[in-house]
């Protein structure tokens, strides 16, 4: 048999993350002779630890404009390659091959199994159903070109694989100790395509106040959290925060991360959590009171359970210097007021945004008019397909990027095999 290296292959694609596996999928589907390339040991490792080894599948908006509305700036790009795949056809193929999943929070899609692996599995199985030729621990350092089109790949070994059509989906910078390490950039570059700065995006904050940093572990189901520069609010959002050693994390504050670093260019950054965000003023006044009736006997710092973790109660009610052992029934007016408003108004201030190797994903990537959305082609070299993180797309948390990796892959497979 003759080695990768000595055969002329149909599609070559470098990257074996999802978006790189969907398109190596697609492509032997529809007949093509498929080689996968990884420099990993296995594949799939970033995704493998994607919404903390949970796999925030897709987002669950099956309504493309509504589901595009999202990527804001990039929507016109991509209208066209989520005409062919999107949310429908992700659930479906997923559910085709007997993996259940789950609907939370903001529309966002889990497997049932709660693991990534699920994911994993069913991409992997796919690979070996279609006869895709999986070459691991294989790091790729560059393409050969002529006459407006790849000829090859050269791997670290000096190899060469030569292909007609080739898939670029070496992803970005982020969590680079999984492989994104941001080579795929560099080559492009050599060839002659544009690359956007490349930035950490989606990623944690960090903040000065110890307090926060008492709360590492802890999780509050929903938040609502408020940036401030110079006392003005400047965005705010609802979602599930999580507490961190250095500062804090979650989905809103992953999605509110890039535009809190462009302030911090500019200042001080303040955030703001809201505890009790579907309560006013005046009906947290009457619940803090039901509860104290309810609970006359009990130490204050008991009693809290219905509002707060338990791990949080001592931090905050320290916070504001407010006795935890106080009986219920012996909480004055003044200690309720200043329980109010650590529970609205409790503050910290941003020292930095963490870096890659906590990014979800970067910003930045090939500037998209270079590609062709239909096809997934780039505009440079009709045999070059650019998908998955490597392109310039900002979007949320909440799915959306692993909903761009299964579209722009699907569509790329679809497309580089005919």
């Amino acid at each position: 048999m003759k080695s990768p290296a000595e055969q002329i292959w149909d599609v070559c694609v470098i990257g074996g993350g999802p978006a790189g596996m969907m398109a190596a999928i697609r492509a032997a589907e529809l007949g093509a002779k498929v080689i996968l390339i990884e420099k990993n040991p296995t594949l799939g490792k970033k995704l493998l630890i994607t919404g903390g080894g949970r796999c925030n599948v897709c987002n669950a908006e099956e309504d493309v404009r509504k589901l595009l509305a999202k990527f804001k700036g990039s929507d016109k790009f991509l209208f066209s390659a989520f005409s062919q795949w999107a949310t429908k056809e992700t659930l479906n193929f997923f559910y085709s091959h007997g993996m259940d999943t789950k609907e939370e929070a903001l529309l966002r899609v889990f497997p049932a199994s709660n693991t990534a692996q699920s994911v994993w599995d069913v991409l992997v199985s796919d690979l070996k159903k279609y006869s895709v030729t999986v070459l691991s621990n294989s790091p790729v350092v560059g393409v050969t070109t002529k006459d407006g089109q790849i000829l090859s790949v050269i791997l670290k070994n000096k190899k060469e694989v030569q292909a007609k059509k080739f898939i670029l989906a070496t992803g970005g910078k982020s969590r680079p100790e999984t492989g994104s390490t941001g080579d795929g950039y560099e080559w492009l570059k050599a060839i002659g395509h544009s690359i956007t700065g490349t930035n950490a995006a989606l990623v944690p904050v960090e903040v000065k106040d110890a307090w926060v940093k008492k709360l590492a572990g802890v999780s509050v189901p929903e938040v609502k959290i408020s940036v401030f520069q110079n006392d003005v609010k400047q965005d705010s959002k609802v979602g599930k925060l999580l507490f961190t050693h250095v500062g804090v994390s979650g989905p809103a504050i992953l999605n509110m991360s890039r535009d809190i670093g462009e302030l911090l260019k500019y200042g001080e950054v303040v955030l703001e959590i809201d505890f009790c965000p579907t309560l006013a003023y005046d009906a947290l006044n009457t619940k803090l009171q039901e509860i104290f009736v309810a609970n006359d006997k009990k130490k204050l710092k008991n009693s809290l359970a219905d509002i707060l973790p338990t791990a949080a109660v001592p931090v905050l009610l320290a916070e504001v210097e407010i006795d935890g052992e106080t009986p219920c029934n012996s909480v004055t007016r003044e200690v309720r007021l200043l329980l109010m408003k650590v529970l609205k108004h409790a503050s910290m201030e941003v020292t930095k945004l963490q870096g890659m190797d906590k990014a979800v994903i970067t910003s930045g990537g090939v500037v998209l008019e270079e590609v062709d959305f239909k096809t997934m082609q780039s505009r440079l070299f009709p045999n070059l397909y650019l998908i998955g993180d490597i392109l310039n797309v900002n979007r949320p948390s909440g799915g959306y990027s692993l909903q761009l990796c299964w579209t722009t892959g699907h569509v790329a497979g679809t497309h580089a095999a005919k």
